[in-house]
């Protein structure tokens, strides 16, 4: 039995579906198990990370747990891990690819909450696994009211990144969580090329047979409108992580087809998984 957490988000849904395909007993994490919105044939448990005291049910028989962790802090995280690892040591994070292991301080607020978590799991009795994963491309779901009602996507023009298929990760979580031989790894998960904003969504117009633009908005300008519309600051900064920073050079890996033994899917691909969200 694997317990999914995020089970309702993009990843998590798919870990949920491939961990089923494969014939592999899952359960769901949900705080609220009638509103999750998963087939009536998954086991969902009711917990809450917020609170660790929730989560003994759904932990019991568990063999091994794949963590997203949906805070902007670590905070509640000691205690999480500890109801964890009273039932299982296994466990499978979902971290950033942003995360630097050579410096003494990350350089934005998304990558030190990821490497804090590391660090929380790393100092519990966990046996670990940390899949480092590259900007998703499921965030760009976020954009289809616009592109519904305008065909015009404005935001900041971040860096261009090899971003990644929410099915590519959930697959490579799915092998970690199934086989032996992981513990103690880190895998960074990459798409298989480089895309940025403005090419990301010219594949989405070509996807649903529409032309697109993308207009690039000011860092500054993002961040003020963020506030106004009433979004906290340090959801505003996690957001805009890195916004600001020189870009670097992107790294491509081959992990994701190390791993699963397929290659990982373009941009262009997952536009077309994506028609009906776009229309």
């Amino acid at each position: 039995m694997i317990l999914v957490t995020g089970a309702t988000g993009n990843v998590g849904r798919q870990v949920v579906g491939q961990l089923r395909a494969a014939g592999v007993p899952v359960r769901a994490l949900a705080r609220r198990p009638e509103a999750a919105g998963l087939p009536p044939e998954v086991e969902v448990a009711a917990g809450d990370l917020a609170e660790p005291d929730t989560l003994a049910a759904a932990l019991t028989g568990v063999e091994a747990v794949f963590l997203v962790w949906p805070f902007l802090t670590t905070e509640g995280a000691p205690g999480v891990l500890d109801a964890v690892t009273a039932h299982t040591d296994r466990v499978v994070y979902l971290s950033s690819s942003r995360v630097r292991d050579d410096v003494d301080r990350q350089a934005d607020p998304i990558s030190g909450l990821h490497a804090g978590m590391e660090g929380v799991i790393a100092k519990s009795t966990a046996a670990w696994t940390f899949l480092r994963a590259e900007t998703i491309a499921s965030n760009a779901l976020g954009w289809a009211g616009q592109i519904r009602d305008s065909g015009v996507v404005r935001g900041p023009d971040l860096a261009a990144k090899p971003v990644v298929h929410e099915r590519d990760v959930a697959a490579s979580a799915v092998r970690v969580l199934t086989e032996d031989g992981h513990a103690g790894a880190t895998y960074v998960l990459t798409g298989p090329e480089v895309v940025g904003r403005a090419d990301q969504v010219r594949l989405i117009g070509a996807a649903i047979g529409r032309t697109l633009r993308f207009e690039p908005v000011p860092v500054a300008a993002a961040r003020a409108r963020m506030l106004a519309d009433g979004r906290p600051p340090a959801l505003v900064d996690a957001l805009l992580a890195g916004a600001d920073a020189p870009a670097e050079p992107p790294l491509i890996t081959t992990t994701i087809r190390d791993l699963t033994g397929t290659p990982a899917r373009s941009f262009e691909t997952w536009a077309r998984d994506h028609r009906p969200d776009f229309t």
